[in-house]
């Protein structure tokens, strides 16, 4: 068994991002700018918006971040993304979910101009996205596949199965994965909680992607022999043994099916900082197209 180390790849992809950013400073062209809206104080959300804020301080992105409080009203909220939107100095901007529930996330999302939608969300994204098109990538499932190029994990022919159908990350993961690309050319099923027969269907998968959103739903039983596994899930529970008072762990029984499988993810350190590296990957793009 090998680790996809999201970590490790995260950073490889940071520093080299960093290269073309100081290319451009040094031709007069401003860096790349990413925006940040978090809207509340959701512990989650708050930690996924700092570690991208430092990660573009890390490689020489200007980031801003706009924290409003919970009691903003989606009116208030839209003034904020329209402003974004004519803002020539942002490059791509990304509004954090999940919003509190007096909002409506598919009317914030249609909001962002597709431009700027560098978490690539928008439809008009998502519609490119599934036609083919050059268009900014969902960054986790954009992320999922940069670990598996570089990695270089053969898809082309290949038995898949994603578990979990979201708009953010199943079936976006299941349109990437069949694409005539590389990786894709898979075979593809969608499978998620009303799925019959689940477990004989993800014993047939060369490669398991699990984003069902349910802490350690996939045992060892589960999974083919030498089948690579990719947890998108990530899930906190309390733990006396730590410091902190809990630990992480993700939508796959790790100590299981590690001892199982021929490649698989880390919680934490597997798919979320690919996310990262995804995010300041579409932004450089954007960057790109306004200079």
């Amino acid at each position: 068994m090998e680790l996809l180390d999201g970590k490790k790849t995260s950073l490889e992809i940071q520093n080299e991002l960093s290269v073309k950013v100081k290319s451009l400073v040094a031709n007069g062209i401003n860096p790349p700018h990413l925006v940040a809206v978090l809207v509340g104080d959701d512990g989650a959300s708050r930690t996924y918006v700092n570690a991208k804020v430092k990660a573009c301080e890390r490689i020489g992105f200007k980031s801003t971040l706009h924290h409003l409080s919970t009691d903003t009203s989606e009116i208030e909220l839209l003034e904020v993304i329209k402003k974004l939107n004519e803002d020539d100095s942002v490059d791509g901007f990304i509004v954090q979910l999940p919003l509190p529930n007096h909002m409506d996330d598919h009317k914030i999302t249609l909001a962002i101009s597709p431009k700027k939608d560098v978490d690539g969300f928008h439809p008009e994204n998502v519609g490119k996205m599934a036609l083919g098109l050059p268009t900014f990538l969902p960054a986790t499932p954009n992320g999922v596949m940069e670990l598996l190029k570089r990695y270089e994990i053969p898809t082309e022919g290949k038995n898949t199965v994603v578990i979990g159908r979201s708009s953010i990350v199943g079936t976006p993961m299941s349109i990437l994965m069949s694409r005539k690309s590389n990786p894709g050319n898979s075979t593809v099923t969608l499978a998620h909680s009303r799925t019959k027969n689940l477990e004989q269907i993800c014993k047939q998968a060369d490669i398991l992607i699990v984003a069902i959103g349910i802490p350690e739903f996939v045992s060892s039983d589960m999974v083919k022999p030498n089948a690579v596994v990719i947890d998108v899930g990530i899930h906190r529970i309390e733990d006396s043994s730590k410091k902190n008072g809990f630990r992480l762990i993700g939508d796959v029984n790790f100590s299981e099916v590690s001892q199982k499988c021929s490649y698989i993810t880390p919680v934490p350190g597997g798919v979320g900082p690919m996310t990262i590296a995804s995010l300041l990957m579409n932004t450089y793009i954007a960057s790109n197209e306004r200079n």
